[in-house]
């Protein structure tokens, strides 16, 4: 049931960034503000996993016990 909480609003989000970026590249006329936010934001987040790490996984892996 948990896992459910997590997947619904993940392929919701990720439909509404698909929606957003198609309608940036079909009909750039038609689109707005909102569209460009929201294909920017999707961007942006989708290298944030890459680039951050939290603090107590990177001292774990300096002490070298792994999980």
């Amino acid at each position: 049931m948990a896992r459910r909480w997590i997947l619904l609003p993940t392929v919701a989000l990720g439909g509404l960034w698909w929606w957003a970026v198609l309608r940036l590249v079909l009909a750039p006329e038609h689109t707005g503000v909102v569209e460009g936010a929201v294909a920017a934001g999707g961007w942006g987040l989708s290298l944030l996993p890459v680039h951050v790490a939290s603090a107590s996984s990177a001292a774990r892996r300096r002490s070298g016990s792994g999980a």
